[in-house]
């Protein structure tokens, strides 16, 4: 399980609110959703983010409510992982639950900048920043989430 893309950058305290406005929040269209991603942080992130994309960020990202509106709107706008110094609570299971990958990791967050090409190896947690030829060391994920990940959500990976 691997990923590379493009990081798009943000700063402390991105919580649920920025990442999807409350306005959007009567439906559960998931294109939908990622239409209006990030747009009260980041007016051009839905035009701008490509297939495979990062998210990298520094404390407390997804801080707020408990909205899975918001792992689904980053997600299905074309994020592959998100990284960050540490993650809300609430946030990371809901990311987990849907099937965003995301990574705690406070070097990669401190060097990597926007626009920079990123690559990721979930197997063993290394963060590659292709474009300083740098690399971090994150936490790899256990198998069950890697199998949780890989399949799409936690309610997928229990389906027979």
């Amino acid at each position: 399980m691997n990923t590379k893309g493009f990081v798009h950058k943000y700063g402390d305290n991105v919580d649920t609110d920025v990442i999807i406005p409350a306005r959007y929040l009567n439906t559960a269209d998931a294109k939908e959703l990622a239409s209006h991603c990030m747009e009260d942080i980041d007016k051009d992130f839905v035009k701008n983010v490509k297939p495979n994309d990062i998210i990298v960020a520094n404390y407390n990202f997804g801080c707020g409510s408990s909205r899975e509106h918001a792992p689904l709107a980053i997600k299905t706008a074309g994020i592959s992982c998100v990284i960050a110094k540490t993650f809300a609570r609430i946030f990371y299971r809901n990311a987990i639950n849907i099937g965003l990958a995301i990574l705690e990791c406070e070097e990669a967050a401190d060097k990597i900048d926007a626009g920079n090409e990123v690559a990721i190896d979930f197997d063993t947690g290394v963060i590659t920043n292709l474009t300083k030829d740098e690399t971090y060391q994150a936490e790899p994920f256990p198998d069950f989430i890697k199998d949780i990940i890989n399949k799409g959500g936690l309610l997928n990976s229990l389906k027979k």
